[in-house]
C-alpha cells in the first residue's frame, strides 16, 4: 500500500524523483450496442511494457512545476496541449515499488468532444505513439455477463499503483457506486485466480 503524503511534503524531500499522471474523463450519452449506457469516458493507455497506466511521466521540479511537467508529458503522449493546474491534483504518495519516487495523481474533467480529439491526436500527432505509448484506451465502466466490462478490465496488469489510482478516482468522481466498485474488484480477483490456476 502506498504511503499518502501532501504535494508540498513530496516536493521538500531531498533526492526524490517525481512521477505525475492524470485521469482524463468526461460524460457520454453513447450506448454500447444501442442499449448499454456508456455514461462516462475514462482514458488510460497501453504502455510500451504491456502494462496499463495513466498518461504522464517523470517531472523535474527543479526545472518546471509538477503541473507544467505533466502538461509537457501529455503533449508528448496524446499530441495536444492539455492544461493542468494545482486544482486538478488529487493525491501524492511514496511509490511502493520504486525507492525514492513520489507519485502525483491528477484528475481533469473534459467534454466528450475534447476527449475524442485527444484520442484522434494520440494516433495522428503524438511523438510517443507506437513507442512509449502503444495506444489510448477507454475503461469500460459497465458490467456484462460473465464478468465482461469493468471486472475483466481490472483483471489485466497495471503499472505500479495505477489500478488503485483508477479505483480511487472512480469513487472520488462518483462515476460508480461503492457497491459497483466492490463487485468489480471481487469479480476481477476471481478471474485472476481462475486464470493463474490458483484455487483460492
Amino acid at each position: 500500500m502506498a504511503e499518502q503524503i501532501t504535494r508540498e511534503d513530496a516536493l521538500t524531500r531531498e533526492g526524490y524523483r517525481h512521477a505525475c499522471h492524470i485521469m482524463l474523463y468526461g460524460d457520454s450519452s453513447a450506448k454500447l450496442f444501442g442499449k448499454i449506457p456508456i455514461k462516462h469516458i475514462v482514458l488510460m493507455q497501453m504502455r510500451f511494457d504491456g502494462l496499463l497506466g495513466f498518461p504522464g511521466g517523470l517531472v523535474n521540479p527543479s526545472k518546471e512545476t509538477l503541473e507544467a511537467g505533466l502538461s509537457r508529458e501529455l503533449h508528448e503522449e496524446v499530441g495536444v496541449a492539455v492544461p493542468v493546474g494545482v486544482d486538478n491534483h488529487v493525491s501524492s504518495c511514496l511509490s511502493p515499488s520504486s525507492p525514492r519516487l513520489s507519485t502525483h495523481f491528477y484528475i481533469k474533467k473534459m467534454t466528450e468532444s475534447e476527449l475524442k480529439e485527444i484520442e484522434r491526436a494520440a494516433v495522428a500527432a503524438a511523438t510517443d505513439h507506437g513507442l512509449e505509448v502503444l495506444g489510448m484506451i477507454r475503461v469500460p465502466l459497465y458490467f456484462l455477463k460473465n464478468g465482461g466490462g469493468l471486472p475483466y478490465f481490472l483483471s489485466h496488469s497495471f503499472i505500479s499503483n495505477s489500478r488503485a489510482q483508477l479505483l480511487s478516482a472512480l469513487q472520488h468522481c462518483r462515476l460508480l457506486s461503492q457497491g459497483e466498485l466492490e463487485k468489480a474488484v471481487r469479480q476481477a480477483e476471481q478471474m485472476r485466480c481462475t486464470n493463474s490456476g490458483d484455487p483460492h
